[in-house]
């Protein structure tokens, strides 16, 4: 069963290549979507693929690169928008 996640992630994650472990990371999963740094100093995600990767995904997300400091991952459901792959925005 496929889902869709939209996340916001908080905390220092601009700057320490967090966008950059992200699309390996979900590229490692077979997840597609999108990751872009947002004004406000967050970082936004974008996740489809099956429950399980995207579970194992947000999970990882918390962490990040050794660099980063997450605070928090916000989540909600979204729709899917059907995308082939997962790349940097």
């Amino acid at each position: 069963m496929r889902t869709a996640k939209r996340l916001t992630i908080s905390g220092r994650v601009q700057g320490v290549f967090y966008r950059d472990w992200t699309v390996a990371t979900a590229r490692e999963l077979d997840l597609a979507g999108w990751v872009r740094n947002e004004a406000d100093g967050t970082v936004a995600a974008h996740l489809e693929g099956e429950v399980e990767a995207v579970r194992t995904m947000i999970g990882r997300l918390h962490h990040g690169p050794p660099a980063a400091r997450v605070l928090s991952v916000a989540e909600q459901d979204v729709a899917p928008e059907h995308l082939a792959s997962f790349d940097r925005r």
